[in-house]
């Protein structure tokens, strides 16, 4: 027995009812024939419960924690890109997993935004039951709320495990979305350099 399976079932602040989520993963293997009470089994319910709290953490992140004032007043005006920035998240029609990479660039208008915080938004998004077009939107969409920049352009690209293990079962099936505001959509210039800048030593996707 792992010592981090022994753990007191505590109410959290994050809105996730552990007991709720134990009960029903416990239906669920009694429902596909299983015996929940068998040794590798026995601290499965919990397990998922405490899972959740990660992967579905995206809810409750508040923005102004993630920013935490790294908004810098900068006089930058050229593209600033952040590129292959992985991810994992839940799709909200079969609850697997699907993985990928987000590029994300903007067109500074006074205000630069740190680093780290690009990856820290993507997270913030994609640790939700989510689908992979909703997502890159709501990328875009905090970024130019929150910077009013010239522009934004987000691609993400993924490998959904709900067509690679069940279905149409393609394993080497890759899906990309984008979202363009401002410059990148106006611009066909500038939309052709952001692209050229992602696809530029490009490695394939894999799992």
């Amino acid at each position: 027995m792992e010592f981090d399976d022994v753990i007191e079932n505590t109410s959290n602040d994050d809105g996730i009812d552990n007991s709720s989520i134990e009960s029903a993963v416990s239906q669920i293997l009694k429902a596909v024939g299983e015996d929940p009470s068998r040794e590798g089994l026995q601290f499965t319910p919990r397990r998922v419960a405490r899972m959740y709290h990660e992967l579905l953490g995206g809810y409750t992140m508040d923005p102004k924690v993630i920013i935490n004032g790294a908004l810098f007043e900068v006089q930058y005006d050229e593209m600033v890109l952040v590129r292959d920035i992985e991810f994992y998240s839940l799709c909200e029609h079969h609850m697997l997993p699907f993985i990928g990479r987000a590029h994300v660039a903007y067109i500074p208008d006074g205000k630069v935004l740190g680093l780290s915080k690009i990856p820290r938004i993507v997270d913030m998004y994609a640790r939700r039951l989510q689908v992979q077009e909703r997502m890159t939107r709501q990328i875009a969409d905090f970024l130019r709320d929150l910077l009013k920049p010239q522009g934004v352009a987000v691609v993400v690209e993924a490998m959904h495990l709900c067509s690679m293990m069940r279905g149409v079962k393609k394993h080497d099936a890759r899906m990309t979305t984008s979202a363009m505001h401002g410059a990148f959509r106006a611009n066909l210039a500038t939309r052709q350099e952001f692209l050229a800048n992602i696809s530029r030593g490009e490695m394939p996707l894999q799992i």
